[in-house]
């Protein structure tokens, strides 16, 4: 099935899944342009924390290191 034929059907999805493949194809634009374009929720989370650094609320970098060995990315 070609995109045009796939695009054809999204509407009829659940939002759930129109938003995955929104994200899909926001990473894809990204890897072609070099330009990352950030959703409404990825905004409001990087503002928000942006506030939070300026209020003072930062943790240390081992608090951080912690939480990324959780994740399993470290």
């Amino acid at each position: 099935m070609k995109a045009r034929e796939i695009l054809e059907h999204v509407a009829s999805w659940p939002e759930e899944d129109q938003e995955e493949l929104a994200e899909a194809a926001r990473e894809i634009e990204a890897r072609r342009t070099g330009a990352y374009v950030l959703d409404d929720q990825e905004d409001t989370a990087i503002r928000e924390g942006l506030r939070q650094l300026d209020r003072g609320e930062a943790v240390s970098d081992s608090q951080m290191r912690s939480f990324w060995q959780r994740c399993g990315v470290l």
